[in-house]
């Protein structure tokens, strides 16, 4: 009889905020052919001879700013999450958590799977968005890892949720109760990332960023378009939410220099609406399904201070779905449709 199980996946964190254990955080994240995708002799060049001779410090120094004494916020949060969708499936369902770089490591996780007797895994990747530098990165590394570990072990797929209704419901939930104070103007910020990358994951190589209004023209590319994606969860909760259209928009953080990155840029809008008289901005981060550093350091600290010193008068960063009784009820409402019949 097979045993099913779930299989969360977040990003990752570093073991502490010390300048070693970042380095070697980043030296795993930044060494991904996915994130980092330049052949690997260029990748090896750039991390050992650049980055990671400055950046690790400057790194280290912002997890400090987030830590909590029980560790990093993201890895705490996720436990959260995997401990109340446990409870909400029951004994028969496990639940199991790993990251993508870090720990608990996706290989471990899965070796334990396979030592507890678990012939089904559901891999739901914690990114309501596809992108080949988070989603893909994730799914890639648990499928070979489970050829490895676990050859008889089948392992199933929940797809970018990035419009799925009960997601969008979630959403509002959270919102919800931040939108009724008051407020001028509503900023998604998305996570940023290489033009080059939305490129790459057009196999037609004739839509995107060549036909005008790209986003916007119905197309299956749109399955791994990742800004398709995040300005559909953004019409989505607009609508669901009933935004006005001149009261809300779109912007892109967490960008590195040396090549165009998807705009236009959050750090530049937090300069630029306090000046158009939006000086009481409600912020929301959907692309993180959890606070973290992106969201806790980038966005309530740098983020708040930027747009307060241009002019602004208040500044709310919605919290993500983090352990919210709606995101663990989206969870679990999946899991259980793939328990009934299999659907992902």
């Amino acid at each position: 009889m097979s045993k099913r199980a779930v299989l969360l996946v977040n990003l990752g964190s570093p073991e502490s905020t010390s300048v070693p254990d970042v380095r070697r955080y980043l030296r795993e994240f930044l060494g991904d052919e996915r994130v980092l995708d330049v052949p690997a002799p260029l990748r090896w060049l750039l991390l050992e001879g650049i980055i990671l001779r400055t950046r690790p410090k400057k790194s280290a120094h912002a997890y400090e700013e987030i830590w909590t004494p029980e560790g990093s916020p993201l890895i705490l949060t996720s436990r959260k999450v995997q401990e109340k969708l446990k409870g909400e499936l029951g004994a028969d369902t496990p639940v199991y958590l790993a990251m993508r770089y870090g720990r608990p490591a996706i290989g471990d996780v899965i070796a334990q799977m396979a030592a507890d007797g678990v012939t089904e895994v559901l891999l739901f990747p914690q990114y309501p968005h596809y992108a080949m530098s988070s989603w893909e990165t994730v799914v890639v590394k648990v499928y070979a890892e489970a050829a490895r570990r676990a050859p008889g072990m089948r392992v199933a797929c929940v797809q970018p949720f990035y419009q799925d209704a009960d997601y969008i419901e979630a959403l509002h939930t959270v919102s919800a109760p931040y939108l009724a104070q008051p407020h001028d103007f509503v900023l998604f910020s998305y996570h940023g990332i290489p033009v080059r990358h939305l490129r790459k994951g057009d196999s037609s190589k004739a839509h995107c960023t060549k036909v005008p209004d790209c986003c916007a023209t119905c197309s299956p590319l749109h399955a791994t378009c990742y800004k398709a994606q995040c300005l559909a969860t953004t019409r989505a909760l607009v609508a669901r939410a009933k935004i006005a259209p001149e009261r809300h928009s779109v912007s892109f953080q967490s960008r590195l220099a040396g090549e165009p990155w998807l705009s236009p840029f959050t750090d530049h809008e937090l300069e630029r609406l306090p000046k158009e008289g939006r000086k009481r901005l409600l912020i929301l981060c959907p692309a993180f399904v959890a606070d973290c550093l992106e969201t806790i350091e980038e966005i309530s600290g740098e983020g708040k201070e930027t747009f307060l010193e241009a002019g602004g008068e208040s500044f709310t960063q919605i919290p993500c779905l983090n352990d919210h009784p709606a995101y663990i009820g989206f969870l679990a409402g999946r899991v259980r449709r793939w328990l009934a019949d299999g659907t992902v």
